[in-house]
Order: C-alpha cells, then sequence, then structure tokens
C-alpha cells in the first residue's frame, strides 16, 4: 500500500497477508498521523504500547499467516475501561483514573490481534450530540475543522473519517455511534442491546448503553462485530445468542420509509435519503411507507429515562473512592459538594439534575414512570412494523455537521433541548433496543450525509448485507475529505 490513509480492514488484511507492508509500518503511519493531526480526536496515545504490540504481531504473522485482526491498528473510545492507561470518559473527573482491569471489548479485540493506538475524545461521559462537553477541549469534522464530528463518539468518528485508524469502538446510547458516523461520513453500527458486552463500559444509561464498531465500510463492521459480539457471564445484560451470522444477498425486501420522520428535516437531506431508497429499488426491494406513531415523543422520553439513569450512575463519583476530590474540604458535605461540582462538566451536571427531578418523590410518577410507558410504546410501534417488513429506512441526522457553538448552550441563554433535537432520528431505535447503523448516502454542501438502517431484534445479519450492497452500488463510502 503507498497510501494507507483510507485503507478499509479488509485493505489492510490484505496487505499483511500478502507481506506489502507489516503490522509495525502500519502503526508507524498512523500514529504520525495522530501526531500531526489537529482534530483533537485523541485524548491519550499509546505509542510504546502499540510499537510492542505490533512487533508481536508481526512475529505471529510470520509463524503463522494474518488472521482475524492480527496487525490491523485500532482506537477505543475513552469510555471503555484499559488496565494500566488511563480511562478518562473526557471529564475532569477521571481525568487521571488508571482501571485495574480492561473492559471485555478491549480484551476481544485485543485477542483478535488488533493494536491499539489510543484511545479517543468524547462528550464528557458520553453526554452529547456534538463532542464540545469534552473536559479535553473540543473535537473537529475533518471535512470542516469549523464544524463539529458529532457526538458522543466524535473522537473516533473524526479519527476513522481522517484516516488516523481505520477503525475505531465507540457507543451508543441515544444515537453516539449513528449520529456523528454520519457526520463524518463514514459508517457506524449500534448493535441489539445485549449483543455487545457492556462490563468495563462506564456507565451512563445502563438500559440504553451500547458498543459498537465504526469503520469505512460495513463490511469492516461486520468485521470488527465478529471480535466483539458474544455472551459475557460479567455483563447480566449480555444476550446469551450465536454469532452474527453471514446472510446471502436477498431480492424482494419491503424496506419500510416512516412517514413521521421527515419531521425537522433538511429537505435537502430529505432528497439524498430517498436517492438511497431508489438505489435499494434496482437492487430488487420493496419500498413500503409505514407509519411509526409514538416517533414524536420518543426524544421526551429518552432524555427522561437516560437522565434518570445517569443521576444514579454518576452518584459513585463522590471524591471518597476514586476520581476528582477537592482540596481541603471542610467536612463530609463539602467533599461531595465541591468534587462534584469541579469535577463534572455543565451538561453532565444538568442531566444529573434533571434526572434526580425526575425520580423524585412527587414526580417519579409524572416523568420517570411516564417516559418508561413511552418507551414501551416506542417500541410496540416497531415491532408491528416489523411483522410486515423486513427493514427500515431513515435519515440519520435532521441535517449535515453544524457548526461548532451553534447549538451548545454553556448557560441559560440557549435552549439544551435544540442540541437534543440532533438525535430524533436515532433515539426511537435506542428506546426499543434495536440493531441500527448509519452509512454514507450523499454530499450536501462539502459535508456528508447519512442514512440510517434499522433491523428487528438481533438482525444485524439482513443489516449488514444490505448495507454492503449498497456500498458495492454507490461510491459514497469512498469520498474522503480533503485534509
Amino acid at each position: 500500500m503507498t497510501d494507507a490513509r483510507f485503507a478499509t480492514i479488509a485493505d489492510i488484511r490484505t496487505a499483511l497477508r500478502s507481506r506489502t507492508t507489516s503490522a509495525v509500518e502500519l502503526a508507524r503511519e498512523h500514529l504520525d498521523r495522530i501526531a500531526r493531526s489537529e482534530l483533537n480526536s485523541f485524548v491519550t496515545v499509546c505509542e510504546d504500547d502499540a510499537l510492542a504490540a505490533a512487533r508481536e504481531a508481526d512475529k505471529q504473522i510470520a509463524r503463522e499467516g494474518q488472521s482475524g485482526l492480527l496487525g490491523v491498528p485500532i482506537a477505543h473510545k475513552d469510555v471503555f475501561c484499559t488496565a494500566g492507561g488511563r480511562t478518562t470518559c473526557a471529564s475532569r473527573m477521571l481525568a487521571e483514573f488508571v482501571p485495574p482491569y480492561d473492559a471485555t471489548v478491549v480484551t476481544k479485540l485485543r485477542d483478535s490481534g488488533a493494536i491499539m493506538l489510543g484511545k479517543t475524545n468524547m462528550d464528557e461521559f458520553a453526554m452529547g450530540s456534538s463532542n464540545e462537553n469534552s473536559y479535553f477541549g473540543p473535537v473537529s469534522n475533518p471535512w470542516d475543522a469549523t464544524r463539529v464530528p458529532g457526538g458522543s463518539s466524535g473522537g473516533s468518528a473524526a479519527a476513522v473519517a481522517a484516516g488516523l485508524v481505520p477503525a475505531a469502538t465507540a457507543t451508543d446510547t441515544g444515537g453516539s455511534i449513528r449520529q456523528p458516523a454520519a457526520l463524518c461520513g463514514i459508517s457506524g453500527l449500534k448493535p441489539t442491546y445485549g449483543r455487545v458486552s457492556r462490563y468495563g463500559m462506564v456507565a451512563f444509561a445502563s438500559s440504553l448503553d451500547q458498543g459498537g464498531p465504526m469503520a469505512r465500510t460495513a463490511l469492516d463492521l461486520r468485521l470488527l462485530l465478529r471480535h466483539m459480539e458474544g455472551h459475557d457471564p460479567l455483563d447480566s445484560t449480555s444476550a446469551d445468542v450465536g454469532p452474527t451470522p453471514r446472510e446471502a444477498d436477498r431480492v424482494g425486501l419491503r424496506i419500510g420509509i416512516p412517514r413521521e420522520y421527515g419531521r425537522d428535516l433538511d429537505a435537502r437531506l430529505g432528497a439524498t435519503v430517498d436517492e438511497a431508497a431508489a438505489v435499494f429499488e434496482g437492487l430488487g426491494h420493496e419500498r413500503v411507507e409505514i407509519s411509526l406513531p409514538h416517533t414524536a415523543y420518543a426524544t421526551a422520553a429518552y432524555y427522561v429515562v437516560a437522565s434518570a439513569e445517569a443521576s444514579t450512575n454518576l452518584s459513585r463519583y463522590d471524591g471518597v473512592r476514586y476520581g476528582h476530590r477537592t482540596e481541603s474540604p471542610a467536612d463530609l458535605d463539602d467533599l461531595y459538594a465541591r468534587s462534584r461540582s469541579e469535577g463534572f462538566g455543565a451538561e453532565v451536571k444538568r442531566r444529573i439534575l434533571t434526572g434526580t427531578y425526575a425520580l423524585s418523590i412527587g414526580y417519579y410518577d409524572a416523568y420517570y414512570r411516564k417516559a418508561q410507558r413511552l418507551r414501551r410504546l416506542v417500541r410496540r410501534d416497531f415491532l408491528d412494523a416489523f411483522a410486515a417488513i423486513d427493514l427500515i429506512l431513515t435519515p440519520s441526522t435532521p441535517s449535515t455537521a453544524f457548526e461548532k457553538g451553534a447549538l451548545v448552550a454553556p448557560d441559560e441563554t440557549k435552549d439544551p433541548t435544540v442540541m437534543y433535537e440532533q438525535d430524533v432520528y436515532t433515539v426511537p431505535a435506542s428506546l426499543a433496543g434495536l440493531p441500527a447503523l448509519s452509512i454514507p448516502c450523499g454530499i450536501v454542501d462539502c459535508l456528508p450525509v447519512g442514512m440510517q438502517l434499522i433491523a428487528p431484534h438481533f438482525g444485524e445479519d439482513r443489516l449488514l448485507a444490505l448495507a454492503e450492497s449498497f456500498q458495492r452500488a454507490t461510491d459514497w463510502h469512498r469520498r474522503t475529505p480533503a485534509l
């Protein structure tokens, strides 16, 4: 390979197998690009460990040949625990936290032979849609440095889009894989809730959080998922299901187009997604208009449920056991109050307060219980729809990447719900626990557009097969930013 900037995992595996490059050469090339990048997509770079692992990979390739992800450089979102290396969640609260164990996803990918180059930037504790809520500063979109990459997995998305790594792990609670994948012009998969272990993934909203892969192509997503999925006895929510099969190409699939997903959609993005639907028709599939009637309530229900779970999960950060601890506290109450006030950013505090309020006596029924009832209705909408169709096609986002600072609400002068509406198309599938992915489907004003495909529970095989067929018929996934 003369230029590995935008090589896919499949390309890299072929090059390693044919010995036209080595794992050490690949690691050095990518580490050099990371060092020169101004995107701020990495929080931590693990150069020495990466090169040592690459040397071992080359020895193994020489003995046994390339297999799995052996020698492939990747990055991990800084929400996955890595033993001996800091895991910050892009928060001052955990800025110097070094876990004593690896997340299951980290272990599985390391065992597959993948080489971890570092940990990527993100919205603090995965709370955000723009990657502007990071203690380490905002991430830039490689297509236009004045714009956001999306969030919360903005660092992973920007790193893949810029060719700093061919793939990265990410997490999706309400759209944090799919939305940044769309804004950065790459492919991203949120698996079915429970498909990928959450052990060692720092919790935001435990009934919604799901790890998944980001890469250039749907084929690469499949390769990564193969080495991330699987039942994990360390995670009580891990699904005891077999590996994702490889479904052969099928024709005659019924693809549902929800009429409710046109709300707040930029007309040019709507036209682009409509053209993508026409491509599927040309491949022999049928477009069917469907209704998901409770979609309008999904975003509000999501932010109540997610904030309530966040307020509980983040109560452990109190300045006592680990994490940021304030200096010279006057007493225990002062230790708690100042450690948390200093350690958390504005958006995290907002969600903790919102969630605590929703769970409080007198408001639980009015907010949290009602939100859970709406969540069940949203899930029922999908189950009813899938009784008559095979997959659902929607936009991934209501607009292309927006400018930095445009939607951030640092104080009372801006409405934070405007930012929350960026997740309007991704939240429903999260509430239902469904697998969904975003792949590139066009360009508007020199910025990428993504479309979302949603499948029934544990239907990743069908989802990936359809995405792969689209990418064989189009070249949007090959478009790259002018770095």
